[in-house]
């Protein structure tokens, strides 16, 4: 335990000493991270003793997803994207059920012995976005609001979208002779899932700022605790709906949207410690993922799996987005900037781990596909963010520079 800790805690100073030199290249935090991970774990100096427990890696992965939707979602800027709801929209409605069906028409064609069931727990596995490697993205004032702010809202709600059709296969792959009404299993998952995690995380968070106005008029909360109570909240989120079997993830982002509605004047102030948290957990995901998932030989994988994975972040994702987004009157580069800024992460590990419990019959076929996939994604989305993202805004900025220029 002691080596583990001084590992991971020298290992986070270091990297905290150049962290504003990194976020600010090609090279992003979860790429070192995982190169950390691969390098110290039991396939490189073996320095880092963990064993390779799944429920670690999912609580994990669980507990950072939801900080960092809870934070993603409170820095939401509501107003701004009231008056563009259409690309989050229909990224969720349209793009994210037709990245799941061609998904499944991928893995049809390359996965001739897997079940069709397990094709499509793949393609749903594979289909949410991640809030965190999204980050760079998101939090570039160089890319227009709008797209930033539809990316964002994307990230947060079509994890806990996916996981109700994820649950739903899960049951069919492994009970396929049962007789419940599979339009009745949906319209029970969705509601469960989506509507108790929705309504928790509203009801929760309102009765907490409202009870938390009263405290603060009556000077009961001391300033230090002011921070770390948001960190408590956003984990509540996500605890109690699990606990009441709904979604965390969907309490988690509707839970910070209330926040942050609630707590506009403050809201950057109070969600520091949130985000410090956050950045902590997943770090430790990120390292422990490379040490105890990833397998860097590539003899590891059959060619179907490695086609499948690029196929996963181009045009699996792409072209759904592509196609959804046409009537907007977006230039082709916005329709490809936005569907190549859709990576997988954490939600894609969570899910993994979550299927693996219910003992498919070709799961190590499928966590070989997501771990690549995810690799690929941190690999690639990490080197590309930053010099797209700059560049794609610098073209928009000067094009409306331009438009002021010829009608002053």
């Amino acid at each position: 335990m002691y080596e583990t800790l001084a590992v991971l805690a020298l290992f986070t100073t270091s990297y905290s000493l150049v962290s504003q030199k990194i976020e600010h290249s090609w090279i992003s935090g979860p790429i070192i991270f995982c190169a950390f991970g691969v390098a110290v774990g039991p396939r490189g100096l073996d320095l880092l003793p963990l064993a390779a427990d799944s429920a670690t890696i999912k609580s994990l992965a669980e507990l950072t997803l939801a900080l960092i939707l809870f934070t993603d979602a409170a820095n939401t800027n509501q107003a701004a994207l009231k008056k563009n709801m259409e690309i989050p929209v229909r990224l969720l409605l349209v793009g994210l059920p037709l990245t799941i069906l061609i998904g499944f028409l991928a893995g049809i064609l390359l996965f001739d012995s897997m079940p069709w069931f397990e094709i499509i727990i793949l393609a749903v596995i594979l289909a949410p976005t991640d809030a965190a490697l999204g980050k760079p993205v998101i939090t570039n004032s160089n890319v227009p609001l709008r797209y930033r702010e539809g990316l964002n809202i994307e990230s947060g709600l079509n994890d806990g979208i996916c996981v109700p059709v994820l649950l739903i296969f899960l049951e069919l792959a492994t009970e396929p002779s049962g007789e419940r009404s599979i339009a009745g299993m949906v319209l029970s998952q969705f509601i469960r899932e989506i509507g108790i995690g929705g309504l928790t995380g509203v009801a929760l968070v309102a009765v907490v700022v409202f009870i938390g106005r009263i405290a603060m008029k009556h000077k009961w909360i001391a300033e230090d605790w002011s921070e770390i109570s948001v960190v408590a909240l956003a984990l509540s989120c996500f605890g109690l709906a699990q606990t009441f079997g709904g979604s965390g993830f969907i309490a988690a982002f509707t839970g910070g949207l209330v926040f942050g509605k609630l707590n506009s004047k403050k809201r950057k102030l109070r969600l520091g410690e949130t985000e410090n948290f956050g950045n902590l957990f997943s770090l430790i995901t990120w390292v422990t993922f490379g040490a105890l998932v990833i397998n860097p030989s590539p003899n590891a994988f059959r060619w179907q799996e490695l086609l499948y994975s690029l196929f996963s972040l181009t045009v699996i994702r792409m072209l759904p987005v592509f196609l959804s987004l046409t009537g907007l009157g977006l230039k082709t580069e916005t329709k490809l900037f936005i569907g190549w800024f859709g990576p997988r992460g954490l939600a894609s590990i969570v899910f993994c781990v979550i299927a693996f419990d219910a003992g498919l019959l070709h799961e190590s076929g499928l966590a070989r596909v997501i771990t690549l996939t995810v690799f690929a994604s941190i690999l690639l989305h990490g080197i590309t963010a930053h010099f797209w993202a700059d560049s794609f805004g610098r073209k928009i900025q000067q094009k409306n520079n331009q438009i002021k220029q010829n009608n002053p």
